[in-house]
């Protein structure tokens, strides 16, 4: 967005950030299952779930999906450490991130469409917090 600015993060406002990490992920798969439980009521289950995922890469900016990308073009693309850290440093999406995001999200549709409806708006709660409560446990463990 023009004329946004972001914070100046220090390294100690992000390690205190750490601790609400996971109810931020509460937060993103809570409006995820309110995309699919709003969408169902007009729509597929399969659709309404793809809609629920596009909610949750919006409210992200697709940050999470960015990082898979670079580190698919990285591994994917780099023989040496050095390749590996220079393409995962460049911007541009690559093939090898390409099709890890969309195995990515192939994986994520069928995952949920293979569960019973009313375990979805669970599920996707679920996974978005424990998905960024295990790096802060991770994280804790090695500090």
């Amino acid at each position: 967005m023009p004329g946004l600015a972001l914070a100046d993060v220090s390294d100690s406002g992000l390690s205190r950030a750490t601790r609400y990490f996971p109810l931020v992920g509460i937060i993103v798969g809570g409006l995820a299952a309110a995309m699919f439980g709003g969408a169902r009521l007009l729509l597929p289950d399969s659709i309404a779930i793809v809609l629920s995922m596009g909610m949750s890469i919006w409210v992200t900016g697709a940050f999470h999906e960015d990082g898979l990308a670079d580190t698919c073009d990285g591994l994917g693309g780099g023989w040496s450490k050095q390749d590996v850290l220079r393409i995962m440093k460049d911007s541009r999406l690559g093939t090898y991130g390409a099709v890890g995001i969309l195995l990515a999200l192939l994986l994520k549709f069928n995952l949920l469409l293979s569960l019973p409806a009313h375990l979805v708006p669970a599920a996707l709660i679920s996974g978005h917090a424990l998905s960024r409560l295990v790096p802060v446990l991770v994280m804790s463990r090695l500090s």
